[in-house]
């Protein structure tokens, strides 16, 4: 800058700055002596020191300690008292960090995230209860089912007029004796409704030796299992939108799920059947699978780019929610 201050005593200003590639503002700025600012200008109309601290007294007077501003305001001006308005109360104890909510509200309590994991049939189930229409306005029948996480197998169904802890303790308990599950080997996950958290249903748990698992409140991903199930159920093409009768809908379910059990191939376990992974087939279906595939490759080998094709495998374990790893757990922090 004292460069292009020199040279514009000979060449003048313009000139010195195109040559030197200086901004004449950014010049004229440097010139100019820096300005020195006052302190912040005191309003005319606020209160004074010792006013401030009349104010703040009475607000923490034994008196007054418990009552808002306003509270005080009227009070004190009945008494032919005026000191401020109840603005700048609330000022001057927002100064003294003075003001804070006095109410008590409620805090959502933190419920812990489920995190199951199933390696073989009949370890984790989940279940859940979703209405279907009826051709009465407002009449709905209840269908509940469980499912295994791992085989994807439907091992029980219902169809009712109500949803009661009642039922579904009676209904849990016929499928455990059914699958025979042994005591300390099932873990039964579900939502939060009233019959999933009833005292009846979970009474009968402990005394069977299973543990209950419940989803937290609001996240639809903490039960995809279920979830997933009723969405294939009422989307399926033969579905109907309503039923007639209680006895209509079981015709229909029946169908749907003898077809879901034993028929239908399911992505999530190497396109098999859950029928066929919940009853140890598995392994002997994947072998014969891989010999059919050899046989094509054999046959034509050049229609796989040289590349032996292998059949989908069941996967080794399933998960609720699987355990974050460090990186994740620190994602989700932010």
């Amino acid at each position: 800058m004292s460069a292009a201050q020199e040279l514009s005593a000979t060449l003048g200003m313009r000139r010195a700055c195109t040559v030197l590639g200086v901004s004449r503002a950014t010049l004229y700025r440097h010139r100019r002596p820096p300005v020195v600012r006052s302190g912040r200008r005191t309003p005319p109309l606020s209160l004074t020191p010792a006013e401030r601290n009349t104010v703040t007294a009475q607000l923490m007077s034994a008196r007054f300690v418990d009552y808002p501003p306003a509270q005080v305001y009227a009070q004190l001006l009945d008494e032919g008292v005026y000191l401020c308005s109840i603005r700048t109360m609330y000022r001057l104890l927002a100064s003294q960090q003075a003001v804070r909510e006095r109410r008590e509200q409620r805090i959502h309590p933190v419920y812990a995230r489920p995190e199951l994991i199933a390696e073989a049939p009949n370890q984790v189930w989940s279940w859940d209860i979703t209405k279907l229409k009826t051709t009465i306005k407002w009449t709905y029948i209840y269908l509940y089912v469980v499912m295994d996480i791992y085989s994807r197998y439907v091992v029980g169904w219902m169809l009712s007029t109500r949803e009661t802890g009642a039922l579904a303790r009676d209904f849990v308990e016929r499928i455990v004796a059914r699958e025979g599950i042994n005591e300390h080997q099932l873990t039964l996950h579900a939502d939060r409704g009233s019959p999933m958290r009833s005292k009846t249903l979970n009474e009968m748990l402990v005394d069977l030796g299973i543990e209950a698992s419940f989803s937290r409140p609001q996240q639809s991903n903490d039960n995809p299992f279920s979830e997933a199930l009723f969405k294939t159920v009422k989307y399926a093409p033969s579905f109907p939108d309503h039923f007639g009768s209680l006895e209509e809908a079981r015709t229909v379910l029946n169908a749907f799920f003898s077809h879901y059990n034993h028929q239908h191939r399911h992505s999530g376990i190497g396109l098999m059947a859950p029928a066929a992974v919940h009853h140890g087939e598995a392994a002997a279906i994947t072998a014969a699978r891989a010999t059919t595939l050899d046989a094509a490759y054999e046959r034509h080998p050049q229609r796989f780019k040289g590349k032996p094709p292998t059949p989908p495998t069941v996967p080794t374990k399933v998960y609720i929610n699987p355990p974050l790893t460090e990186e994740s757990a620190a994602q989700n922090t932010h």
